[in-house]
């Protein structure tokens, strides 16, 4: 059919950043379960599904035939929002009771992770770069997290130990992220740049699951290794809470109106944030962490809306004017 051929064109000129949209709402839906809110969270999971799966689709129109789509690179720092979204789902899927369907998540996950992290690290630019280069971050803490939930929920102790060691791994790729990040994003950036927080707040949520994974499930580490864990992801929510005033003031002193679709990339920190804060206020015992978290969450919700309407608003220019200002 002639109508499928242009579909498929049009598809293919998606930008991989919008898996940011998916991975958005996900941490939304975590957000809202953590501060009671089952209904509105129970809406984000649902759309957080059919976000994914236009990610899945995405990648089966791609590989089918014939492959002349020109995509837009399959190896750049931004796809690797594939596996943090999917990690997200599944973290979430997990506090719904379905932990066979987060195995099956977190499996792929790793999958995709093992074939996206190489050649990104290959072709990792020398030069300075947008936020999108916090990603490789963001995807390994994402199966820190959903490792962590499941050997709580199912009782495991090599998955709690593995999700540590991806923990650990992820703060080492945030250190090679920061390196290469231009810091001149924080005041030019089109929304990516929040990545450079929403990544440590991540290690800080990833670093709450671990503590509640040692503290309920089976013998895993002792009272010194609980402590640095807990000191760690202490200071990883400081530091994006830091990220999250500068970037704010920033965007206050130079604002950037108008449609893009790399503001996903800010809903998912501010999210992202504010989970971070619910969960390490829950998970340690820091009661104003939790209050701070509710005040960040309301936060985010408005900033997904906002994005929402941009989005409905410019799409009738097409997805040429959407990527024409995808990240490079």
């Amino acid at each position: 059919m002639s109508g499928t051929p242009v579909f498929r064109s049009r598809w293919a000129r998606r930008p991989p950043a919008t898996g940011a949209a998916a991975m958005a709402t996900g941490v939304l839906s975590i957000g809202l379960r953590l501060a009671g809110h089952e209904v509105l969270s129970a809406v984000a999971l649902a759309l957080t599904v059919v976000a994914w799966l236009g990610l899945v689709g995405d990648v089966v129109l791609r590989l089918l035939p014939p492959h002349d789509l020109q995509p837009a690179d399959p190896v750049s720092p931004a796809s690797l929002a594939a596996v943090a979204a999917t990690t997200v789902l599944g973290a979430r899927l997990s506090s719904a009771g379905q932990p066979s369907l987060a195995e099956a998540l977190l499996a792929l996950a790793v999958v995709l992770w093992v074939v996206l992290l190489p050649p990104v690290l290959r072709r990792w630019r020398r030069r300075r770069t947008s936020g999108a280069v916090f990603l490789g971050c963001v995807a390994t803490e994402g199966i820190a997290v959903l490792g962590a939930v499941l050997a709580t929920a199912l009782s495991v102790a090599w998955l709690a130990h593995t999700a540590l060691v991806f923990f650990w791994l992820g703060l080492v790729f945030y250190l090679i992220g920061l390196r290469c990040f231009d810091r001149r994003q924080v005041a030019t950036g089109a929304g990516d740049q929040w990545i450079a927080g929403g990544a440590l707040a991540l290690s800080a949520y990833a670093g709450s699951r671990l503590v509640a994974a040692g503290r309920g499930g089976p013998y895993l580490w002792d009272g010194d290794d609980d402590g640095v864990l807990r000191v760690v992801t202490l200071a990883l929510l400081a530091l994006a809470l830091a990220w999250y005033c500068v970037l704010a003031a920033a965007e206050l002193i130079r604002p950037r109106l108008g449609h893009d679709v790399r503001r996903w990339s800010t809903v998912f920190p501010l999210g992202m944030t504010a989970v971070a804060a619910l969960s390490v206020g829950m998970e340690l015992g820091v009661p104003w962490l939790r209050a701070l978290g509710r005040v960040l969450l309301w936060i985010a919700v408005a900033a997904w809306c906002a994005v929402l309407a941009s989005a409905a608003v410019s799409a009738p220019r097409g997805p040429e004017s959407i990527r024409s200002r995808a990240p490079r």
